[in-house]
């Protein structure tokens, strides 16, 4: 069979990496063909390929690279290391591409261009960095027919006002700088990439991701233990906007506790607080401003149009950093305004501390919004405020004296040692070759650890969807004259209506967990086979709920 560019590896001549491939380096982002390569092998047999003759059609690339010099040239904001590449492709002079493949799968050069040319087209399919980015129009097509108005996706493509974003990594660069701005061009009538804010790679723990190996943190698997804004936290901090960055389990948790906890939450959960403490939990009224005051609404005023102004420029990493410094700052202003000491001595000035501290919950909460969106909504829940969204407005839409506040809770709890642990252990056993759906070894466990487990029957008094979840259901349950609210991943298995009645055995003494920001108090117990999953109920139907399972 020929192999498709991708499907040989080899030692990329100019840098030497071994494992480039037969299109492209991804570690210097040399352009090559698979002829180039040095000790050229299969990536799917490791044999070594032999260079036979075959007929393609080329997009003459060439011939476009004056016009995209002169269009790269308009655009000196973009990123150093996505100019950089540009760059040193046109410094070696831009070749004609091949477009088609000879492979038994893939989309068909169309019958009526290979009449056109006489040529045969059996067996050639078009190369999917040809063919992908003309989805992009394709989809918009496919869409605006659904919603019913089939010229809509020409206001995405062709009116000159719009914008063209490509968020990629960096071994894509060339396809959406270059391949595919060419295409829009020969083609005409089309808008033009505004911007490319390609990343750079992303490892893990010190090592490349890879999701055959089982190498890597699964979005469903995570969820189950943690909070997805963490997750969305820690990666905007680390974000390889210009060099290659590591995630590791031990700063996620390092941020997790010490930026979100200590910083961001804590300032909201004391300001909560101490207002529904001293407050009636109302917001208490502005009075006579001093420096410090001042200096904070001064910060707020000025902070939409920072922070905002670093998100247009795609600068994500200096938006988290801006946006927790302003945290710090509201932190180190409660403190040093001492509200604790001045509700006695000077009522009216803690009146306008709390209350300036409680603008800055709200200000944080919609400034956070782009990557802490859950955790906005839950404050804009206990400040019963609403779906407040108004990016520019929040600083004049101040939060009124006598508000009403909810109770305040805590956003963001501390990660201990044990969790991250463990999800370090299982990213080591992928790299000693475990898979994913690989059955682990049973554990053995004494009696007295056994015992240390306390099941219980338990009735299902209700149960209900927990939105924005395909997994999870929120159940209340019955043990003896004791209620609990539990979460169970058995949306996919069980209808709500279904569960009510049915008599359940759960785990009682498991520490309580948040999923999907749903505090559950349990776990119910259910085996699973051929993808399958039933619960485990209790046939005897006068079993009182609350009774032990020994």
């Amino acid at each position: 069979m020929f192999l498709a560019d991708r499907f040989v590896i080899g030692t990329c001549p100019s840098c030497g990496y071994e494992n480039a491939y037969g299109d492209q380096c991804e570690k210097c982002g040399k352009s090559l063909s698979p002829s180039e390569l040095i000790n050229r092998r299969s990536a799917i047999t490791n044999a070594t390929p032999v260079l036979k003759e075959t007929t393609h059609w080329y997009l003459p690339l060439a011939q476009f690279q004056k016009q995209l010099e002169e269009w790269i040239g308009t655009h000196p904001e973009w990123k150093p290391n996505v100019l950089g590449q540009i760059r040193s492709w046109f410094n070696e002079g831009l070749a004609d591409r091949a477009v088609t493949r000879d492979l038994p799968w893939g989309v068909p050069v169309p019958e009526d261009i290979a009449k056109k040319y006489g040529v045969d087209a059996s067996g050639k399919v078009l190369y999917v960095w040809f063919d992908a980015p003309i989805g992009y129009i394709s989809a918009t097509k496919e869409w605006a027919l659904k919603k019913g108005n089939p010229g809509l996706w020409k206001e995405y493509w062709q009116q000159k006002d719009t914008r063209l974003v490509h968020f990629i990594g960096k071994d894509n660069i060339v396809f959406h700088c270059l391949i595919f701005p060419a295409i829009l061009m020969a083609y005409g009538e089309y808008v033009l990439p505004e911007n490319v804010p390609a990343n750079e790679f992303l490892n893990l723990e010190g090592n490349k991701l890879s999701t055959s190996r089982n190498y890597a943190v699964w979005l469903d698997d995570y969820l189950q233990r943690f909070e997805p804004d963490s997750l969305r936290y820690v990666l905007a901090s680390i974000l390889p906007e210009n060099r290659d960055s590591d995630f590791s389990w031990k700063d996620f948790q390092a941020r997790h506790n010490n930026e979100l906890a200590d910083i961001y939450g804590n300032f909201i959960n004391r300001t909560l607080t101490f207002a529904h403490k001293y407050f009636e939990s109302k917001v208490p009224p502005l009075n006579e401003l001093n420096e410090l005051d001042k200096e904070l609404i001064d910060r707020l005023e000025r902070a939409p149009e920072r922070l905002g102004g670093l998100i247009d420029k795609y600068q994500f990493k200096a938006y988290v950093r801006e946006l927790m410094d302003l945290a710090r700052f509201a932190n180190k202003y409660f403190n040093d305004k001492e509200p604790w000491s001045t509700r006695k001595s000077d009522p009216e000035s803690c009146a306008t501390t709390v209350n300036l501290c409680l603008q800055t919950v709200a200000a944080l909460s919609v400034l956070s919004e782009p990557i802490l969106p859950f955790t906005s909504r839950r404050i804009w829940k206990i400040l019963q405020i609403g779906e407040q969204r108004v990016w520019d407005e929040f600083a004049q839409n101040r939060i009124p004296a006598g508000h009403v506040l909810g109770k305040a809770e805590i956003l963001f709890k501390k990660i201990e040692d044990e969790a991250i642990e463990t999800e370090i252990k299982r990213l080591q056993k992928a790299l000693e070759g475990g898979s994913r759906n690989e059955k682990p070894q049973d554990e053995l466990i004494d009696y007295e650890t056994f015992q240390k487990i306390k099941l219980r029957v338990a009735e299902v008094i209700k149960a209900e969807p927990i939105p924005k979840s395909k997994k999870l259901l929120k159940l209340q349950i019955r043990l003896g004259e004791e209620t609990r609210q539990i979460v169970a991943g058995i949306a996919e298995h069980y209808k709500p209506e279904h569960l009510v009645g049915k008599k359940i055995i759960v785990v009682a003494n498991l520490k309580p967990a948040k999923l999907f920001g749903t505090e559950s108090n349990g776990m119910l117990l259910a085996a699973s086979a051929d993808q399958k999953l039933t619960l485990l109920t209790v046939m005897d139907d006068d079993l009182p709920s609350g009774s032990e399972i020994h």
